[in-house]
């Protein structure tokens, strides 16, 4: 006798069938189908993810905000890596592009970004998420206090979580960026600049675009000094 979840499986991977191949068209294999379906699970596992992270940072941020006056997060953002850059990535790491190898190999299929307003409140909102016990920290990237060579300023953290699914618990991994909103501002124009297109104007205002992140983070770096002024004299 089927499982529920057998027959949900089955009903699915029915209307995959119809959706791709149906009377008029070719039928579609089975394996693929069968890629199709476990491709989709997998993203439904890493929106899972998101959310319990998302809902984490969410709970950290009103209880702060609730004895202070100001919230130590601007606002939170996230995506999942989209099928064709998964793909690209795989390939440039030379592995198969298959389900099992999303998972396998690649950290940042799901993506969180956090931005705050002032330098210490990246620290503050890391350091407090991994304090948690079911919080894992896999890799840590501070890029603020060693940027990239283009300027690019943020503090990366790979991390597992569990999250419960009718058929068990799972870990499941989540890159979040977090970082002010001037550096957010930058990272935003310099990443539409950079793939517009390779022509040799783009090229030459790599320098100018370096110049702006060297600004900004002098700016960021001043907010924060005046910021500790003022907490001092109240």
């Amino acid at each position: 006798m089927e499982t529920i979840y057998e027959t949900k499986f089955a009903q699915r991977r029915e209307a995959l069938k119809d959706f791709f191949g149906g009377e008029d068209r070719e039928e579609i294999p089975d394996e693929l189908l069968d890629r199709l379906f476990a491709y989709e699970e997998l993203m439904v596992k890493y929106r899972a993810a998101i959310r319990e992270v998302t809902t984490k940072l969410e709970i950290l941020n009103d209880e702060l905000a609730s004895s202070s006056p100001r919230n130590p997060i601007e606002r939170i953002q996230s995506r999942i890596k989209r099928p064709y850059s998964i793909a690209q990535k795989l390939t440039k790491q030379n592995h198969p592009i298959t389900v099992e190898s999303i998972s396998a190999h690649l950290n940042d299929v799901a993506g969180i970004r956090v931005i705050c307003p002032f330098i210490n409140d990246i620290y503050d909102v890391a350091d407090m998420l991994l304090k948690q016990d079911d919080v894992y920290l896999v890799d840590r990237k501070d890029y603020i206090r060693t940027p990239k060579e283009n300027g690019y300023r943020s503090l990366h953290l790979i991390i597992e979580i569990p999250v419960f699914f009718s058929t068990g618990k799972e870990n499941i991994r989540v890159e979040i960026q977090i970082r002010t909103v001037a550096m957010d501002f930058w990272a935003s124009l310099e990443h539409e600049i950079r793939y517009k297109n390779d022509s040799p104007e783009v090229q030459q205002i790599a320098a100018e675009l370096k110049s702006c992140a060297d600004t900004i983070a002098q700016t960021d770096d001043q907010m924060q000094r005046l910021k500790l002024w003022i907490d001092a004299k109240t």
